[in-house]
């Protein structure tokens, strides 16, 4: 009877866990970084390797391995025969063992799911487990749309075989969550690397440090970081790496799409590595000869097209207001404050500042909405339309484009020393240490600023008619105006020391902006 094959398929295949990488090797998981000593391993021609019973390897003088039958004395060179998994009356007879007729390809899995070992002819290199280890990470861009808000969390990551595996971290902790396997079996995001690319995260995506920002093929964008510059420098080599490898392997017409949408998502498991493993991949050269005909055509067609920034000069095409950088849209604007902040302001002040609750009172949500997307969409906003007559609608929508910025007025990177500062117990100092954080700000982040305190503090003049005194306007401004980047344990508390920053820059306006 012959023995029986259990070779595992593309479909079956899984990225490497923590409990199945290395279980012998390590003791314990390791919290901050691991490179196996072995991820290119070049098997020695003196070795044996896997083989069935009934079967030794052993090499001829002029250097040639071979597979000795040691009942027929029948010699077969290298490619070595396929592991074999014997049932229980075929491991009675080992003198019926076939002799290895079915070469193996390179690069074969071998044993057991799990397992996770390659063979190939000796002299050739095999690549393995690449690199593993927790980091920090968060997706900010979803197959083409961006996401919000960023969601950091740590993970333990896995690279292998050209695909970056992040799994979920513990609920518990991360650190002492990611030393728990059974809770680190389900991958979160399963990122190939063919025809992405890496490069190191401006500031502007992120004020963490050692960040690296990854783009996929099928467009989307995922932020890698780690505290320690030496841990992160090797994951940048890695994934580099892999992804000039798995580059050279790209096909020239695959190379000039890889910043196009990818047909079929990398995140769904188990398509990793299935066009390479699929048995039967060369019947298949006339479907692929069709894909690639589609894709030439599609490609003419996305040339023909007019370009974004055409349509832009046009008119076709409006960027959003709302949501928008502030760089951005000053620099789009060509003006140091945002237009839409103007408008408010001059309508607010237009209609009267001792209407009760101005700021406090909030307008009707589906009518501040009308009014985004009127901002939106629309460059000829006129805020006399009957449609905005309630003030409260203007002030809300004012407030809301606040909220809406990817970065508040005081950036993320200012956020730590105005707390610092406001915690100050000389006044003077503190007022001082305000002020210059103030006058340290980018330009259009200082001039609005400067343009929304003068204008609140008008507010405040008219006080006895609209009751809203300093305390008041800090407590509707502060949360909205400076925030952190990630949420923190001690919110309450932080919250106080938010409203503190604008109360102290409402009080002390003329000295933190003098007159022209």
């Amino acid at each position: 009877m012959q023995p029986s094959l259990s070779p595992l398929s593309p479909r079956d295949q899984r990225p490497p866990t923590p409990e199945m990488d290395y279980p012998e090797s390590l003791t314990s998981y390791p919290e901050e970084d691991y490179s196996p000593v072995g991820s290119f391993s070049e098997p020695r021609s003196t070795s044996p390797l896997a083989t069935p019973p009934g079967w030794s390897c052993q090499v001829s003088p002029d250097g040639q391995t071979l597979y000795t039958n040691h009942f027929t004395q029948e010699q077969v060179p290298v490619p070595a025969p396929r592991s074999i998994h014997k049932s229980s009356q075929d491991s009675e007879t080992p003198a019926q063992a076939s002799p290895p007729e079915e070469k193996v390809r390179e690069g074969a899995w071998l044993g057991e799911v799990g397992s996770w070992e390659e063979i190939s002819p000796a002299g050739v290199k095999i690549k393995t487990l690449d690199k593993a280890g927790v980091l920090h990470r968060t997706k900010t861009v979803d197959k083409g749309k961006r996401l919000r808000k960023k969601h950091w969390s740590a993970s333990w990551t896995v690279l292998e075989g050209g695909v970056l595996t992040f799994f979920k971290d513990s609920k518990a902790s991360a650190a002492g969550g990611l030393r728990q396997p059974p809770k680190l079996s389900t991958p979160e995001y399963t990122v190939d690397l063919r025809g992405a690319s890496l490069s190191w995260a401006p500031k502007d995506k992120s004020s963490r440090k050692n960040v690296l920002e990854l783009r996929s093929r099928d467009g989307s964008e995922y932020l890698i970081q780690h505290d320690s510059e030496a841990i992160i420098s090797t994951w940048y080599k890695a994934i580099g790496e892999g992804i000039q490898e798995l580059s050279a392997d790209l096909p020239p017409e695959e190379e000039s799409e890889s910043s196009s949408a990818d047909f079929g998502s990398s995140e769904r498991l188990g398509s990793w590595r299935e066009d390479e493993a699929r048995p039967g991949a060369g019947a298949q050269g006339g479907a692929e000869s069709d894909l690639s005909r589609v894709r030439h055509r599609l490609r003419k067609f996305l040339l023909k097209r007019p370009t974004l920034q055409s349509l832009r000069e046009k008119g076709y095409i409006r960027d959003q207001v709302f949501g928008c950088a502030l760089a951005a849209l000053c620099e789009r604007e060509r003006s140091s404050v945002p237009r839409f902040v103007q408008q408010c302001i001059r309508a607010v002040e237009a209609r009267g500042l001792d209407i009760d609750g101005l700021y406090r009172i909030s307008g009707n949500l589906a009518t501040i909405q009308k009014l985004r997307y009127k901002v939106d969409h629309d460059e000829r906003l006129d805020l006399d339309d009957g449609r905005w007559e309630d003030v409260h609608v203007i002030t809300g929508a004012l407030k809301l484009f606040f909220r809406e910025l990817p970065e508040p007025l005081f950036p993320f990177s200012h956020f730590r020393q105005f707390i610092a500062a406001i915690k100050l117990q000389d006044q003077a100092q503190r007022s001082r240490c305000v002020r210059d954080l103030v006058r340290s700000l980018p330009a259009p982040n200082h001039d609005t600023l400067r343009l929304l305190f003068q204008h609140l503090c008008r507010v405040i003049e008219h006080g006895d008619q609209n009751r809203m005194s300093v305390q008041s306007v800090a407590i509707v401004f502060g949360p909205t105006l400076l925030r952190p980047e990630t949420e923190e344990t001690s919110m309450p508390m932080t919250m106080v020391f938010q409203n503190q920053v604008v109360e102290l820059i409402l009080q002390r306006c003329s000295d933190i902006f003098p007159p022209h």
